[in-house]
């Protein structure tokens, strides 16, 4: 049962979904939370729950199931404004790992890790050190070649899908800029089919980046978007001229090798 055994460090909105799906599946999902009144409601989903704060290391179940399947999915942004927290819960879960059965990872990030550039981004684009500090040292913690596992990191776009409608994220507002800027998003049953596949194929020690197929411009997508809701339509500044810089997410490397054809390729149509 060793091998069919999955822990997910996470199980919030995309964690929860990806945890029932791999418990379809016939996996025994282990599954954390911050919150206890949390746990009865993994337990009743057949997820194996446990209370885990990385701000509290001493606290941190070294010795329990938890840590003793074989592959962990750490699904822990950093929240807004955190200061230099989440690289120190980071530092905190290697710490623990390094104790652990853990041989394989895989690390839920961000494409907002890249600067905007005028060329299409890939996993190999500029990093945005100064606004994403924090996420890039936290990839470099986790995916460290000295660590005594694997790890494969998700660069997953805009997530968007149920309790996440894209409608309300500009609704109503007005003089917004860049109106042509494309958008660059995933439909949680993506990002959940995704991992799975990762798991399935045995992608490990690779960066893959996750943004669905089709990119409209800002305008034309949050608008339809609020409309579709019935919400009050956002307004944008006039275009502008000549092109600037923003982000056109490649998910090419992706499609190739994993040879995953999206779910949800048109955001636009998935609204």
């Amino acid at each position: 049962m060793t091998a069919k055994k999955i822990s997910i460090l996470g199980c919030g909105w995309l964690g929860l979904p990806l945890a029932e799906a791999l418990v379809q599946q016939g996996y025994e999902v282990h599954g954390s939370t911050t919150t206890s009144e949390k746990l009865n409601l993994l337990a009743e989903k057949q997820i194996q729950p446990y209370l885990i704060d990385l701000n509290n290391p001493e606290k941190l179940p070294v010795n329990q199931a938890f840590f003793e399947s074989k592959i962990l999915i750490v699904n822990v942004p950093p929240k807004r404004n955190s200061g230099n927290n989440y690289t120190a819960q980071i530092q905190n879960l290697q710490s623990v790992l390094q104790h652990s059965k853990v041989t394989r990872i895989i690390f839920v990030s961000s494409t907002s890790v890249y600067k905007p550039s005028l060329e299409e981004i890939t996993e190999e684009s500029a990093l945005d050190h100064e606004n994403a500090k924090e996420l890039i040292e936290a990839e470099k913690f986790i995916a460290a070649s000295e660590n005594p596992w694997q790890t494969t990191i998700i660069r997953f776009a805009g997530l968007f899908g149920p309790g996440r409608a894209p409608g309300r994220f500009l609704a109503g507002k007005t003089d917004l800029p860049d109106p042509e800027t494309p958008v660059n998003l995933i439909h949680l049953q993506d990002c959940t089919q995704i991992i799975q596949e990762i798991i399935k194929q045995e992608k490990w020690n690779e960066v893959f980046n996750a943004c669905a197929d089709e990119h409209p411009g800002r305008e034309v997508f949050y608008t339809e978007a609020a409309r579709k809701l019935q919400l009050p339509l956002p307004t944008f500044e006039a275009k502008t001229v000549g092109k600037k810089p923003g982000k056109l997410i490649s998910n090419q490397k992706l499609k190739t090798a994993l040879h995953y054809d999206f779910l949800f390729p048109d955001p636009l149509k998935a609204l």
